[in-house]
């Protein structure tokens, strides 16, 4: 059930999208002013910890686990151990107990080589990713929400910015600039649906989705118009990024582009219905011509495109459709199909509001667009730019 549906009870037809010129100056980059309330919203941070018990309720806690991460991530056990702050001798009695607890080696040596992990280790370590990839945005709304309750308690913030966002990687680094700046934001990771919903219902202040570039931009656009208007909303660029196909490494099912998914065999993991990802894989689906019904796995949904990287880095799907940045940071191959604008909504006269021009200077600084522009498949084209909702819905042709 959407926001919009949990909090007004009542379906909204979608309205005619009417043009209107209203042309919004676009003041040059200036310089981010730190906001601070007479006390500042105590942050909180939630991380999933797990662990793993036998029959005799003998349990292997997560300091393991840490520790081969940090092998993965360096290739060295002496580079692992200033990461977990563990002496080389410690960290060699702990691996020498996981080994004895499985029965099984998790790391071996390789001379000129480093440390390289045994499949038993590289498997916990994906155990380890896919959790934090499914639980992560979920975790860092939870903690969110438990900030601002706490911060109620203590001291009302003066400003709260209420942020309800489609999960990416440059709405992350929004978030944390925002943080570092003083501005207390209240920050809801939800499917793109939801987070127009929550503007419409005055539940959020920004609502930050994505929309196709080129001839399914229109298209994208209506998956939205329930909860717009092109009168009072204004629409500010954020980024442009690439959606794909993740594959295996190397692609040794020779996967080429859509059609190849209704390959016989060939398994799939789609994105969950109502976000931004699984309208455009439905959409350039329909383009094509593919039948959504013969792909294996199409109705088997995640939660976000790291969760999908992480269920083809397993092997127990040999294809998804997401963001290239989670696709490299799980090893895997990307086919590039689509871009798409990442922006943020909020009302016009919102834009006013000390905490929305603090959001446009971040975006405008070189900080921001420096950060994003690293990350693959990213790139901040007019980033802080802003649009009447009306011109943009115009020029992507619905007037």
């Amino acid at each position: 059930m959407s926001t919009y549906r949990r909090l007004c009870g009542d379906v909204v037809h979608a309205p005619r999208f009417i043009r209107v010129a209203m042309p919004i100056e676009n003041p040059a980059a200036s310089p981010i002013v730190t906001i601070r309330p007479p006390i500042a919203m105590h942050k909180i941070s939630i991380r999933p910890q797990w662990t793993i018990s036998h029959d005799s309720d003998d349990t292997l806690g997560p300091r393991l686990i840490e520790l081969l991460v940090h092998v993965a991530e360096t290739g060295s056990i002496a580079a692992a151990c200033q990461r977990a702050g563990l002496s080389y001798r410690h960290a060699w009695e702990t691996i020498r107990h996981g080994e004895a607890w499985f029965g099984a080696p998790l790391l071996q040596m390789e001379r000129g080589r480093g440390s390289r992990l045994t499949p038993l280790g590289d498997k916990l370590v994906w155990a380890d990713r896919r959790i934090a990839a499914r639980l992560a945005p979920a975790l860092d709304t939870l903690a969110s929400e438990l900030e601002v309750e706490l911060q109620r308690v203590i001291a009302p913030p003066l400003r709260l910015l209420r942020i309800h966002a489609s999960h990416g990687f440059a709405i992350e680094k929004l978030m944390a600039m925002l943080g570092d700046a003083g501005v207390d934001v209240e920050r809801v990771y939800t499917s793109s649906q939801d987070a127009a919903a929550s503007l419409h219902a005055g539940a959020s202040d920004l609502a930050c989705f994505h929309v196709p570039h080129g001839a399914l931009e229109a298209r994208g656009w209506e998956f939205y118009a329930r909860w717009l208007d092109p009168l009072e909303h204004a629409v500010i660029a954020i980024t442009d990024r690439t959606q794909g196909l993740m594959v295996a490494p190397g692609n040794p099912l020779g996967i080429a582009g859509l059609a190849d998914l209704a390959r016989p065999g060939l398994r799939f993991i789609n994105r969950q219905r109502g976000s931004g990802t699984r309208f455009l894989l439905d959409a350039l689906l329909a383009a094509a011509e593919v039948d959504a019904d013969a792909i294996v796995g199409y109705e088997h949904g995640e939660f976000t495109h790291a969760a999908v990287a992480a269920f083809i880095g397993s092997g127990m799907a040999d294809v998804g459709f997401g963001l290239e940045r989670p696709a490299r940071h799980f090893k895997l191959d990307f086919i590039p199909l689509a871009t798409e604008h990442y922006f943020a909504v909020c009302r016009r006269d919102a834009l006013a509001r000390p905490e929305i021009e603090q959001v446009l200077a971040i975006l405008r600084g070189e900080s921001f667009r420096t950060e994003v522009d690293a990350l693959p498949g990213y790139r901040t084209r007019q980033c802080g730019a802003v649009h009447m909702l009306g011109d943009v819905l115009a020029a992507a042709g619905l007037a």
